[in-house]
């Protein structure tokens, strides 16, 4: 027996080798990202407390999302915190590459590692730093308000100015990542189509709306569609600055997520909204695609 085995190992090894140096990759991916996927879509349509019984309820706790304020809070917290980082980080982005980009800036180098530093902090940190810098009375915002006569404002304390406070804490983080994804575009374009156009006449802007821009285009979508996706999935710098507060100003849909699962042991509601966050981010990122034309067929 070991012997036929032997003679088999050693007429097929060149075949079997190769997927024996793959297998850990397949095995760990079945245990730690399939299996758990496939199990959450199962455990959404079960009533589950915990790691007691389970009942299956069908499509209950998928109804039940439709009614929860709180819920709808969530998705619209998180909205305005993806709409941020679209319409406000995307552009400084593209901005602060041009400007890295340019050919009269010294120190190029100095300037990318200062913006991308951020980066590769720990949220954690950045988050309990930030907390001293929107501080109302002692913070570092508030202590330039004033020095120019203005009223303190209270960053984290006002459900009006919470997730802004957010929003500026993700600018902050995410500013040079972005940024270099938008410099790593403008350097791959042939300089000599600025050339020719500025030939032909072309102003500045028109060189930026024209060439730059349309060329730009793969990059954008990109960085837009990567901002969606990370915003939907926000957790750490709310839930270390305000916990979600004032009044629910700054839950997000990933901390809900966390409450109904981990806090209020409801395993079964918690996989369903987690499932309707993917829902949510592939109906946006199609959206992105589809208007910025991926989809169109070429004309040959």
């Amino acid at each position: 027996m070991l012997r036929n085995l032997r003679l088999s190992w050693d007429r097929n090894q060149r075949k079997i080798a190769p997927y024996l140096f793959v297998a850990p990759f397949f095995v760990l991916f079945a245990i730690f990202l399939a299996y758990p996927v496939i199990y959450s879509l199962v455990l959404s349509f079960y009533q589950a407390r915990g790691l007691g019984s389970r009942t299956f309820v069908g499509l209950e706790n998928y109804i039940e999302l439709f009614l929860d304020r709180r819920f709808h809070k969530a998705i619209i917290n998180t909205t305005y915190y993806a709409a941020g980082s679209v319409f406000l980080l995307s552009p400084l982005a593209l901005l602060l590459a041009l400007a890295l980009n340019a050919k009269w800036l010294k120190l190029k180098g100095l300037f990318r590692v200062a913006f991308f530093v951020p980066v590769i902090t720990s949220e954690v940190v950045v988050a309990l730093m930030f907390a001293l810098v929107f501080d109302q009375d002692f913070g570092l915002l508030n202590a330039g308000l004033r020095a120019i006569g203005l009223s303190a404002i209270p960053w984290l304390r006002s459900p009006a100015w919470a997730m802004p406070s957010i929003i500026l804490l993700g600018v902050w983080i995410w500013l040079g990542l972005n940024a270099l994804y938008f410099l790593a575009g403008l350097q791959n374009i042939d300089q000599e189509y600025y050339e020719a156009a500025a030939i032909d006449g072309a102003n500045q802007f028109q060189l930026f709306r024209y060439i730059t821009i349309p060329l730009l285009k793969p990059v954008i979508l990109f960085v837009v569609i990567q901002a969606i996706v990370g915003s939907y999935q926000l957790f750490t710098q709310p839930w270390v600055l305000t916990g979600g507060g004032p009044q629910d100003a700054t839950l997000t849909i990933t901390m809900y997520l966390y409450l109904q699962a981990f806090r209020f042991f409801n395993m079964g509601y918690a996989s369903a909204i987690g499932y309707a966050l993917v829902v949510i981010i592939l109906t946006l990122s199609l959206i992105q695609l589809v208007a910025f034309g991926t989809f169109r067929r070429e004309d040959a």
